[in-house]
């Protein structure tokens, strides 16, 4: 059985709004349904353990998807996610690939969070894939290759774009925008139309632009595995 570890975030306040933020439901049900329903067996981990925070806004019957109202009607997955591990108690070894779920939520605690990036370079290192989709692909910046180079230099990679977070009126907000950040670390940005399924796979790396490309990004990840 293939073993996949889900990393989340543990952080909920959306910087200095007095609004909550966290995971988008959309990133982590879709993907996950998609692995665990081809056989694929996954752990749920988050920086401080326990029940990671879904973003508010994620929950709006506005952006429901079937993978979302899937989720609303699992008790058994919803207790499945208030019980996450701590990630700094996860082996790489243990596992096939890694997933990171986006949300507004990692860009605080999961981009320069030391087990994370452990976590990342382990993985490529013992050559098995990284995936991330929207804000998670940020997690990727101050990962390094063997070389001592980083991780996302002069491979493609797509992420929430600067459009996409302009919609959302929170570019003044964030600690950092998605498409700069990899860009300023070399990696070949790409993306497709706003809101669109855009998804780049390069070597280990796989990610997706936004919330509607979680279920590709899971689909390919399964193709890798």
């Amino acid at each position: 059985m293939q073993k996949v570890l889900f990393v989340l975030t543990s952080h909920d306040t959306l910087g200095n709004t007095g609004h909550k933020t966290g995971f988008w439901i959309e990133e982590f049900a879709a993907p996950y349904y998609a692995l665990a329903d081809k056989g694929v067996a996954i752990t749920l981990a988050s920086p401080k353990g326990g029940q990671p925070p879904i973003d508010p806004k994620s929950a709006d019957p506005a952006f429901s998807t079937p993978a979302t109202e899937r989720f609303n009607q699992d008790a058994a997955l919803q207790a499945i996610l208030a019980n996450t591990v701590a990630l700094d108690s996860v082996n790489a070894g243990d596992f096939d690939a890694v997933f990171y779920p986006g949300g507004h939520g990692p860009l605080w605690d999961l981009v320069d969070n030391s087990a994370s990036i452990a976590l990342i370079e382990a993985f490529i290192a013992a050559d098995k894939p990284v995936a991330a989709v929207c804000h998670a692909s940020a997690v990727l910046v101050n990962a390094r290759d063997a070389a001592g180079q980083p991780l996302v230099a002069g491979r493609k990679v797509t992420g929430f774009s600067n459009t996409e977070e302009d919609a959302v009126q929170l570019t003044a907000i964030v600690p950092l925008l998605v498409e700069d950040a990899l860009q300023a670390k070399g990696g070949i940005y790409e993306k497709g139309p706003d809101w669109g399924v855009f998804v780049r796979e390069d070597g280990l790396l796989i990610t997706g632009q936004n919330p509607a490309s979680s279920e590709l990004v899971a689909e390919k990840l399964l193709a890798r595995l």
